[in-house]
């Protein structure tokens, strides 16, 4: 017996019905929770003892914080801690996957939503629909191609060049100050503010589709993506910075991206500590050898990460993050501060 089945839905209407809401981490004050979870274990004290290392990244006037997404939290309704973490100058610097700056945020400014739906509904009716499942979120495919070639148009428009990720996110950033019907995303916000973009993986999204179809009309004038120069202003930035720390969502390339400056940084025969703080949420299985799932102990056998400071949370992201995005806002750490302004290194 199949543990899908239809839950009586008939059209894609019926499918779209209640759009995700993303939470508020300045509604609520979590800092009373954080302080209970404390003297409790598992992953209640996990997670208190990452919102205690997170404040002292912001205490710690030295410290760039670089903030890594991966996975679908922004789909899941985070992409406000996200984006109010830049609003309040708690995070200098962002590695992410496309899909989580694409497929996600630049889809929402756009005027298009994610819905709640359900992990246990029929994918063919889904599919019939055209409709795309993350786990119990759905997605609109026809608003999501419209999202393919937005971004193909923006990229018509530019000078025919390589650009870093980067780059290209900051022209998104002046593309959705003109165009977005959701003010506000990731991504404006992010470019108001000079906390530079980075998606090593950028073609692994909306973005890549977008680019391949601008090629495709454009085969002897197009633009191109540069990894490798964008490895190497994100490993600038750890060169300028004289303490850094990790806030890490899952794992993946995002993950491994960023504790990679370290060792760049050193090939290049600059003289650099390793991450001074970091923390991971994941679920991730460590015994499986995989870069998402490694501990930050075992980085810093690596050199990447000092294990001074360093915590693990094994917990699903949208549970727990809340919790301490809410703690560091109401703590206030962040209203001392300077700004980095990293994005104005490189114009």
């Amino acid at each position: 017996m199949s543990d899908k089945k239809s839950l009586g839905h008939n059209s894609k209407k019926d499918f779209l019905k209640k759009p995700v809401e993303h939470i508020d981490i300045t509604s609520f004050d979590a800092r009373d929770i954080i302080s209970s979870m404390e003297k409790m274990s598992f992953v209640s004290r996990e997670t208190a003892n990452a919102a205690n290392i997170y404040n002292e990244m912001l205490k710690d006037k030295d410290c760039t914080i670089f903030l890594t997404l991966a996975g679908s939290t922004s789909a899941a309704g985070c992409m406000h801690i996200y984006r109010d973490m830049i609003k309040y100058n708690m995070v200098d610097a962002i590695v992410a996957t496309g899909a989580s700056i694409i497929d996600m945020d630049f889809f929402e400014a756009l005027g298009f939503k994610h819905y709640q739906g359900s992990q246990f509904q029929d994918d063919n009716e889904l599919r019939k629909n055209y409709i795309d499942r993350i786990y119990d979120t759905y997605i609109d495919e026809d608003e999501l191609q419209m999202c393919d070639k937005t971004i193909s148009e923006i990229a018509d428009k530019l000078d025919v060049k390589s650009y870093t990720s980067r780059e290209f996110i900051v022209e998104i950033g002046k593309y959705l100050k003109k165009n977005s019907k959701k003010k506000d995303s990731l991504i404006e916000t992010a470019y108001d503010n000079n906390v530079p973009i980075f998606c090593p993986a950028f073609t692994d999204s909306s973005a890549g589709f977008g680019l391949v179809m601008h090629q495709e009309k454009n085969p002897d004038k197009h633009i191109t993506i540069d990894s490798i120069r964008e490895f190497r202003e994100l490993t600038e930035i750890k060169i300028q910075s004289k303490g850094s720390g990790l806030f890490m969502i899952g794992g993946g390339v995002p993950k491994n991206f960023i504790q990679d400056t370290v060792i760049c940084a050193e090939l290049l025969g600059k003289d650099v500590d390793m991450h001074k703080y970091a923390i991971q949420i994941t679920v991730a299985d460590s015994r499986d050898g995989a870069c998402s799932s490694s501990t930050l102990k075992e980085a810093s056998s690596w050199g990447k990460v000092d294990t001074t400071k360093e915590q693990m949370v094994f917990a699903e992201a949208t549970s727990v993050l809340p919790l301490i995005i809410s703690d560091a806002y109401h703590k206030g750490e962040w209203q001392k501060r300077s700004k980095k302004n990293f994005s104005k290194l490189f114009i």
